[in-house]
């Protein structure tokens, strides 16, 4: 059954020149979303933490404080899907931006069409996921919220991004099965697999880092050499 959009979505879009600012606030307007504009990193992150926006549109390079470090701060407070817009298409601009958490990038210059393509796969994926039934706690006091992308222990919220969250949340549903590389970037990071793209390797490190910051140590993500990961339960 086709998953339906939020009614008048609510998008917040960061770019600093204002011509292609205004180009994709009047086609995401003629789409049938509501949209605010924001032409600074500064202002742009204080409206995505004060407001409740089901989307923000971000270029990296911006001024006052560039899109990355925007994304980097807004992961500590929000799961909003940020949608990446910026001329750095390079191989290392992409890891990064998706290092932070980022949705989906949309390398300069494209088209208002896929702008809307992507916006739109964006929110029914979210509109989607917020409809599963998801697992509220894993057995051994790991606490899954998937309304703020976050798991807790012990009271303690670990402090994943969303990417972090989906990669975790779908191990632990396969717990003890090795997933491969191909299935977590499909299923997890919503994009095909790269041989060379590392991101997927950078989420399964933060979210070891994370869980041993706050004392878990139930299960652990072990690698699976020429395949890809498995959570297991660990050896008492």
């Amino acid at each position: 059954m086709l998953t339906r959009l939020p009614p008048s979505a609510r998008i917040l879009a960061v770019e600093d020149d204002p011509l292609l600012a205004g180009h994709v606030q009047s086609h995401l307007l003629g789409c049938g979303f509501d949209v605010t504009l924001s032409h600074d990193g500064r202002e742009g992150l204080q409206l995505a933490e004060s407001e409740d926006f089901d989307l923000v549109l971000m270029d990296i390079l911006l001024p006052g404080i560039d899109g990355l470090q925007v994304l980097q701060r807004l992961r500590q407070r929000r799961s909003v899907p940020v949608l990446l817009m910026s001329a750095l298409g390079d191989e290392q601009n992409r890891i990064a931006g998706f290092s932070q958490g980022a949705d989906d990038y949309l390398p300069k210059p494209f088209s208002l069409g896929e702008l809307s393509v992507r916006v739109e796969a964006i929110l029914r994926r979210v509109a989607y996921e917020r409809r599963e039934q998801q697992p509220s706690a894993s057995g051994d006091g790991l606490q899954f919220d998937e309304g703020r992308s976050d798991v807790a222990f012990c009271g303690t919220w670990v402090g994943l991004t969303p990417s972090e969250y989906r990669v975790l949340e779908l191990l632990w549903r396969h717990r003890d099965e090795a997933l491969s590389k191909p299935f977590l970037y499909q299923q997890a990071l919503r994009r095909a697999y790269s041989q060379h793209d590392r991101s997927l390797d950078m989420h399964v490190s933060h979210i070891r880092r994370k869980l041993q910051a706050v004392g878990y140590e139930a299960a652990r993500v072990d690698t699976v050499w020429g395949k890809g990961y498995l959570l297991t339960q660990a050896l008492a």
